[in-house]
């Protein structure tokens, strides 16, 4: 039975074929569109600050996705993809990276084994993950919050009146 994820997509390093970051997402698109994957929406590409160490800025989309694949198998099927574009896990997280593939939600509700947990854990939190989601899937649900993505958007977002 196919089930529907939606993933955050980020790059900001230049890759040799595909060029800017902006041009690795797009290839990235097309990657994820083959082999058991049925890209299903590409949200439109924004540009975020880095978090973590690295000065360089990010090219940050979403795609919503539907495969018969478990999150387990395409964890693995989005790290395959990551390799062929040349990303390398080792050393400091959150360093400057060619393409990040990241599982945000599964249309199965939450899931947690080591080394993956849907919705992702920084979820809530990230506008360039909800900005990009929210274009595609809104009314989503957070299966731990139960807010759907406009919800969460909305909340990280909002003007706050000064301390």
């Amino acid at each position: 039975m196919a089930q529907g994820y939606l993933i955050a997509l980020g790059s900001n390093q230049r890759h040799p074929v595909h060029g800017s970051p902006r041009g690795v997402l797009a290839a990235a698109f097309a990657a994820l569109d083959r082999q058991g994957v049925n890209l299903l929406g590409a949200s439109p590409v924004m540009d975020s600050a880095p978090v973590g160490p690295t000065l360089r800025r990010y090219a940050n989309a979403a795609a919503l996705i539907e495969t018969r694949l478990d999150p387990d198998d395409l964890l693995d099927h989005l790290h395959t993809i990551e390799e062929q574009f040349g990303r390398r896990r080792m050393g400091q997280a959150w360093r400057s990276r060619v393409l990040d593939l990241d599982i945000a939600l599964w249309s199965g509700g939450a899931y947690a084994v080591s080394g993956l947990t849907i919705p992702h854990i920084h979820l809530r939190h990230r506008t360039f993950v909800l900005g990009p989601g929210m274009s595609l899937a809104p009314d989503w649900r957070d299966p731990i919050t139960g807010l759907t993505l406009r919800h969460l958007h909305s909340r990280l977002t909002r003007p706050r009146p000064l301390p």
